[in-house]
């Protein structure tokens, strides 16, 4: 990154000092926001189940509780997160990198099943997703070495060993959850994107992909996302297993009209399955209509933007390349999220940030926010002005 010098009092030009002492308000009065937003939806899509269900003690108030103590624990751990200067996180990244692989390699054999798949580790009450985790961890170590190693990423070689970096972690969490593994995918391949000048590797790993992708949906272990993919063309080719929770996602975004049938009125959260997790993007259509779930694109634009505008003005190549992978996974999950619900893009699980149910989720997030918030105030020393 060029680096701008200062020029002579009597010059032309003149350099005024920019301001390092203030964060970026508006990225986090934005995500405040979405938090306390996806406080209330949760529990408006959940209340029916839970106080009609032994399961849950009969407590309408169950996910609205759990969800709002990790809020207040993400909310935390961000104001502790922006209070750190972000050049921290340049030390810290290789242990993180290290110790996110090593926990994904033992996940197997130490995680908890639950609906067939092991993404899980239990510690007591609590429950922790390592991909969460390990989504950070990428971001902070691939950032470090990009700039340790920018000039190979000129070659071939080098180019393949920073797609190794990233092909470690994603390789391993491909195995138990593959949604999060193409999130992580494209992130890194955003950041490599930006930091590397040569746009052809972009195009001849792409086409390398298509064949890895069949390998991934032919053997017949994996081909239930094959099966995904023909659910996605024609959901009512199986509306009662498949294509159910897409086709009752529809009906909701369909039902919900201009202005919605009203917040905690939606009659789909009682056929959509586990409607407060990923799904919960349609019961907002439902319940607040085109023009709510319109509001909520906005804001997640907004928050992209400021991310965007953050990794432009950062000091440093670090700061820029961490605030761009931060940004691009909000950008890059919350597409997949609304894009499964309207049926736009075959169905994988991903939640929508800040919103669908999740301790894990919303708390890394929310950690991730206060990197960027810290990146935010230490923006270019200098600049030029007439």
């Amino acid at each position: 990154m060029n680096q701008t010098k200062q020029m002579h009092p009597t010059s032309r030009n003149k350099t005024k000092r920019v301001k390092t002492d203030r964060y970026d308000f508006g990225l986090l009065f934005v995500v405040l926001t979405l938090v306390l937003f996806g406080v209330v939806m949760i529990f408006s899509a959940s209340y029916y189940t839970t106080m009609s269900s032994e399961i849950y003690n009969y407590d309408m108030f169950y996910y609205l509780k759990r969800q709002g103590l990790w809020a207040v624990l993400g909310t935390i751990g961000m104001f502790v997160a922006m209070n750190i200067p972000y050049q921290f996180w340049k030390r810290m990244a290789p242990l993180a990198y290290i110790l996110s692989n090593l926990i994904l390699l033992a996940l197997p054999f130490i995680g908890a099943e639950k609906k067939g798949q092991v993404r899980w580790i239990e510690i007591g009450p609590m429950q922790f997703q390592p991909s969460e985790f390990t989504k950070l961890a990428v971001i902070l170590f691939l950032s470090v070495y990009i700039i340790n190693h920018r000039k190979d990423l000129a070659n071939v070689v080098g180019f393949v060993k920073a797609c190794l970096v990233l092909g470690i972690p994603v390789g391993l969490i491909a195995l138990t959850n593959f949604s999060t593994a193409l999130l992580l995918l494209l992130v890194g391949l955003t950041m490599l994107f930006i930091a590397s000048p040569k746009i052809w590797y972009f195009v001849a790993g792409g086409l390398a992909l298509i064949p890895i992708g069949a390998i991934l949906i032919i053997p017949e272990k994996f081909r239930y996302r094959l099966k995904r993919i023909t659910t996605w063309l024609d959901p009512w080719s199986d509306p009662t297993d498949s294509g159910f929770q897409t086709i009752q996602s529809l009906y909701a975004v369909a039902s919900g009209g201009l202005f919605g049938v009203g917040l905690g009125q939606s009659r789909q959260k009682s056929f959509i399955p586990e409607a407060h997790n990923d799904i919960i993007f349609a019961i907002i259509c439902e319940e607040l209509g085109l023009i709510g779930a319109a509001l909520v694109v906005v804001l997640f634009a907004v928050l992209v933007w400021r991310g965007i505008r953050i990794a432009i003005n950062a000091r440093d190549n670090f700061g820029m390349l961490v605030a761009t992978g931060i940004s691009a996974t909000i950008a890059f999950q919350s597409l997949i999220n609304i894009g499964v619900v309207t049926n736009t893009i075959p169905n994988t699980g991903q939640p929508l940030p800040f919103i669908s149910y999740g301790g894990t989720s919303l708390v890394f997030t929310m950690g991730m926010m206060g990197i960027l918030l810290n990146i935010s105030k230490y923006p270019k020393d200098l600049k030029n002005t007439e």
